[in-house]
C-alpha cells in the first residue's frame, strides 16, 4: 500500500521481484482522502481475495493496513516500511509531533479541496516540487526524484488526523523496515513503532523512497513475512498486498 505523494507504480521494482518468486501480487490504489475511508476501501480489496494475504504498506499506507486489517481473518501479516503503525485512538500527526521535526515540515504547501458544501472543508498537501529530491527522495537518480516530484499524489490533511481503531499488529505479525536516512518520517519513530508493535525490523539505509532505492531488500523482507506468515516455506499459495 503506498503513501502520500505517490502511486502504486512506486512499488514496481518490488512487485517484479515478487514475481519471479513466483508470488502472486495485487497493488490497489490508495485514495488518500481519510484514514477511516482509505481503510474501508482497502478492507473490501483484501476480502475478495480468497486465500492469506500478507498487507503491506509505505508511509501513511502503513496506517492504512493498521486500520483495515485488524477483522481481516485472511491476512496473516502485516509489512511496514518507514511506515505509520499506529495504536487506538492515534492519528499521523501524534506520531510526528511526539519526536524531532523532519525537513518536509516547512517543506509542504497546502491546497484547498473544493467542496460542494463549504461548510465542509478540507485540504490536501503537496510537497515543493524544489525540495521533493531532498526530502523524499534524496538517494535516488535526480531525474527520477523529479519526475517523482510532477506526479505526486496529495493527501487530504483530514487523513494525517483520522484517528486509528485497534491496531492489526497487536494480534498479527509484523515485519517493519526502518529507513534510517528518511527525511519525511523520523527514524526514531519508526524505531518507536517497530518496537512498540514487536515487529521484525530492518534497518536500511535508505530515504523515505526505499521502495524505490532498495527494492531487493525490500522485497526480501516481504517473502520473509510471506514464508512465516502460514509456517510454510516456500510461502504457497500467499498473496502480498502493497
Amino acid at each position: 500500500m503506498h503513501g502520500a505523494f505517490t502511486d502504486a507504480s512506486s512499488w514496481a521494482g518490488v512487485i517484479r521481484l515478487l514475481h519471479t518468486a513466483g508470488l502472486t501480487v495485487r497493488a490497489p490504489a490508495n485514495p488518500l482522502r481519510g484514514l477511516a475511508q482509505d481503510a474501508a476501501y482497502i478492507r473490501s480489496v483484501v476480502r475478495q481475495i480468497d486465500i492469506p494475504v500478507v498487507l503491506v504498506g509505505h508511509g501513511y499506507g502503513g496506517a492504512v493496513i493498521t486500520h483495515a486489517a485488524t477483522d481481516a481473518d485472511n491476512v496473516v501479516a502485516l509489512c511496514y516500511v518507514a511506515a505509520l503503525g499506529l495504536d487506538a485512538g492515534e492519528c499521523a500527526v501524534d506520531i510526528t509531533n511526539r519526536f524531532a521535526p523532519m525537513p518536509v515540515t516547512d517543506a509542504t504547501v497546502t491546497v484547498a479541496i473544493p467542496r460542494r458544501f463549504p461548510a465542509d472543508p478540507d485540504s490536501e498537501l503537496y510537497i515543493r516540487k524544489e525540495r521533493f529530491p531532498q526530502v523524499y527522495a534524496a538517494d535516488l537518480l535526480p531525474r527520477v526524484a523529479d519526475v517523482l516530484s510532477v506526479a505526486q499524489r496529495p493527501i487530504a490533511w483530514s487523513a494525517l488526523t483520522g484517528r486509528s481503531g485497534p491496531p492489526a499488529w497487536a494480534s498479527k505479525p509484523s515485519w517493519y523496515a526502518i529507513a534510517t536516512a528518511d527525511r519525511m518520517l523520523n527514524p526514531a519513530a519508526q524505531c518507536f513503532m517497530a518496537q512498540r508493535m514487536a515487529a521484525t525490523a530492518y534497518l536500511l539505509d535508505g530515504s523515505h523512497a526505499v521502495v524505490l532505492s532498495q527494492p531487493g531488500a525490500v522485497a526480501a523482507m516481504i517473502r520473509e513475512a510471506v514464508e512465516q506468515g502460514t509456517g510454510h516455506g516456500d510461502g504457497d499459495g500467499l498473496r502480498p498486498t502493497l
